[in-house]
């Protein structure tokens, strides 16, 4: 009888753990994952509810006096402990404290490349109580000085070596009033005050902590530059909510303070900045800084600094992928990949390469409300989402029609969600636990991401412009974008603002812009369709000198097809998709093609063999 009624509980426990195992493959490790961030989720909202928020700076002052002498920031071999960036910062606040009239709650705008001063400029402003404005160091003349102005900045900081492009804006600058700093001990540039030499007459002793208390989690402290879905880059506001999640995600997905992680991708972007650097703070751990990415020394660089996690996007993985294969590619000590946009058979083939790395994708804009992180390695996937994640952050997948660029609606006037394994449009609700914050002095952007009345009046959803399915086992995969906008070299290029930039010549009559595939590449090469002006001959040269004065390599158009007539929509938008769909073969298209030739510095006609060459890879993109 004893024996029967443990055989019997044996069996019903194995029966339900197979059971389990094929209804509910993902239930531990989703729950296990959920409690962890549910947890710091409670911790965000005392935040809230008390008013004492603990923001990044205050974990980095914090982690400062509790391991000070521990690496922080590595670069180029110097080694800078959390107490000398906790220093240098504090000497920082201390020059503009007295040199000049910046106070708590102004904004500076920074235009630096990677390197340990832009962290301690950007902790040194925040200990003074600014908020901080990143600017690309790619954009140029006029998309840098509109992003100025956009953040509403009353100083501007520039690097050392960005003193070129502060040349071409500087006069415009003056003229407004701006107060222009440099990172040099001197500078013949007329009216720009210098911050090295004054770093030398400061103290490094600690500011009064009331210039940097924060009481509200809903507080502005960054602004961080995106291309949205159209136009000249905008302001996102980041609030020290969005930083406090982003800080979390590396620990969410498990890493710890003994961790190095390495940094390749640029400090502008919310990835480096505030996954990567604030996430080192959080776990304080260490930070290996590189100026630039290099797939050549990637590697290197992992071994030689014992580097245990990585992050990345989708072009940089297969710009690893595309190395010549060495003995001892996966001699290494990297355990964790974080990022996003990497596509399915680049991650299959990275792993092959270089071992068993835990890849953590994850999806985010930096201006939305909604994240997803795969934490279980699903390969291809974005994230899963359950039960419990859509209490906490709603969100829908809806029928959304392409041509016309825009959501299909019933007979209602409401939206309509997809079944699964159909592709939609992905909106996130928005409500008091997940905000948007919109763009800084741009209420007319900031209005045209928000859906209202989705599925009922009065309701407000996000609009990410991105297109996802999600699978019968509730994974999510991304698809695409919409509108205006597409991805090339892991940054966003507005059509429209490259459009605008081009049709300045006084040549050209209209330019449509859009991006195309190119084979064993990522995302997708700009692409630009030009109508000339009445009796006026095609400036190649022209052309080329414009998009290079006044756009950053990955914005720039690599192809261009010349045309006779613009095609348009019923409601006279410019139509793109059959120009996306036939791309830039020579063979198919009868109309001229050209190819911007790096090597020659120009724009040449696009031949069968040049062609051939770039589907090929003998020609890169």
């Amino acid at each position: 009888m004893s024996l029967s009624w443990i055989t019997g509980i044996v069996t019903g426990l194995a029966a339900l753990y197979f059971l389990q195992k094929r209804l509910f493959p993902y239930l531990w490790v989703d729950l296990k994952f959920l409690l962890k961030v549910m947890k710091y989720g409670i911790q965000i909202e005392m935040y809230r509810r008390t008013g004492n928020v603990v923001t990044v700076l205050d974990r980095f002052i914090q982690q400062a006096q509790r391991i000070p002498d521990k690496a922080f920031l590595i670069y180029q071999g110097q080694v800078y402990t959390y107490r000398d960036v906790d220093r240098r910062s504090n000497r920082v606040a201390r020059v503009f404290i007295n040199y000049s009239s910046l106070k708590k709650g102004d904004t500076v705008a920074m235009l630096m490349n990677n390197e340990p001063d832009f962290l301690n400029v950007w902790f040194g402003l925040a200990k003074i109580g600014c908020l901080v404005g990143f600017l690309n160091y790619n954009i140029r003349s006029r998309s840098l000085l509109h992003c100025f102005h956009s953040c509403g900045a009353k100083i501007f900081i520039v690097g050392a070596d960005m003193l070129e492009t502060l040349n071409e804006i500087l006069p415009s600058l003056q003229e407004d009033n701006i107060s222009v700093w440099v990172m040099t001990k001197e500078t013949s540039l007329k009216g720009v005050n210098t911050i090295l030499d004054k770093l030398e007459s400061v103290t490094d002793e600690p500011v009064p902590h009331h210039l940097y208390k924060v009481n509200r989690i809903s507080a502005t402290t960054l602004y961080i530059f995106t291309s949205g879905t159209t136009g000249l880059p905008k302001a996102a506001v980041i609030s020290q909510l969005q930083t406090l999640k982003g800080a979390a995600g590396i620990w969410a997905f498990g890493g710890n303070p003994d961790d190095i992680l390495y940094v390749t991708l640029p400090l502008y972007h919310s990835a480096a900045s505030i996954i990567g650097i604030a996430g080192c703070i959080y776990l304080g751990a260490t930070c290996v800084l590189r100026q630039k990415f290099s797939a050549s020394q990637f590697w290197n660089d992992c071994k030689k600094y014992n580097v245990t996690i990585i992050q990345y996007i989708g072009e940089l993985c297969r710009y690893l992928c595309k190395q010549p294969e060495r003995d001892g590619d996966k001699d290494h000590k990297v355990r964790m990949a974080v990022g996003n946009g990497v596509r399915s058979d680049v991650w299959r083939e990275f792993l092959a390469r270089f071992g068993d790395i835990k890849m953590c994708e994850l999806y985010g804009a930096t201006e939305g409300n909604i994240c997803f992180m795969n934490h279980t390695g699903k390969i291809g996937s974005v994230g899963r989402s359950n039960l419990f994640y859509k209490l906490v952050f709603p969100f829908e997948l809806i029928k959304y029609d392409i041509q016309k660029d825009e959501p299909i609606k019933n007979q209602h006037g409401w939206c309509q969600t997809v079944e699964k394994g159909e592709t939609g449009l992905l909106i996130s609700k928005v409500n008091s636990n997940n905000p948007f914050f919109g763009y800084a002095g741009n209420k007319k952007d900031t209005t045209k991401k928000l859906l209202c009345d989705v599925f009922k009046k009065g309701d407000v959803y996000f609009n990410t412009g991105d297109l996802m399915v999600q699978d019968s086992d509730n994974f999510l995969y991304f698809r695409d974008r919409i509108g205006d906008t597409f991805r090339w070299k892991g940054e966003n290029v507005a059509t429209t603002e490259v459009s605008d930039i081009i049709g300045i010549l006084d040549f050209i009559q209209e330019a449509n812009v859009y991006g195309v595939t190119a084979p064993e590449h990522d995302g997708k090469v700009g692409m630009a369709s030009i109508i000339m002006k009445p009796n006026h001959p095609l400036d190649l040269n022209s052309l080329y000198n414009q998009v290079v004065a006044y756009l950053p390599g990955y914005a720039r158009p690599r192809f261009l097809r010349l045309q006779e007539n613009m095609e348009v929509t019923g409601t006279f938008k410019q139509q793109k998709v059959r120009l996306v769909e036939e791309g830039f073969n020579p063979t198919s298209i009868s109309e001229p093609l050209f190819f911007l030739d790096d090597s020659k510095k120009a724009y040449i006609p696009l031949t069968k063999d040049i062609y051939e060459n770039i589907i090929s890879g003998l020609i890169k993109l």
